[in-house]
């Protein structure tokens, strides 16, 4: 599914241009991984509000993109909409969220909706 043109249309000023790989789903991918590089140190957004600004109709379509993401990619700072940590590498995403003073507990954000970053209204 193609991005939201209220996206992309942002999306021109904000986000670095980029070649494509050839890789089939790339461009979603990229664009994912771009709007992830944007989530500020110390605050965290969902798989969903990400899917929701880019216009994906499913959000897992981003937690797969996230396991192809670069080493520095700060992927860490992406968590599930009950504001918990999932996926692969919950004790490393933990340990670098907790570097960015970020409190968790249980793997579970503490004050998650203080330090939701929601691309739709930042962006």
């Amino acid at each position: 599914m193609a991005p939201s043109k209220k996206y992309t249309q942002k999306s021109r000023e904000r986000l670095p241009s980029v070649q494509p790989s050839g890789k089939r789903d790339e461009p979603v991918q990229q664009l994912i991984h771009d709007l992830v590089r944007q989530v500020p140190r110390g605050r965290v957004t969902t798989y969903g509000a990400i899917a929701a600004v880019l216009g994906l109709s499913n959000p897992r379509m981003v937690g797969r993109a996230m396991r192809s993401a670069e080493a520095d990619l700060p992927a860490h700072r992406v968590i599930n909409s009950t504001g918990h940590i999932t996926g692969d590498h919950r004790s490393f995403r933990r340990e670098r969220l907790e570097l960015e003073n970020v409190q968790v507990k249980a793997d579970r954000v503490v004050d998650f909706a203080r330090l939701f970053w929601d691309p739709a209204k930042e962006l």
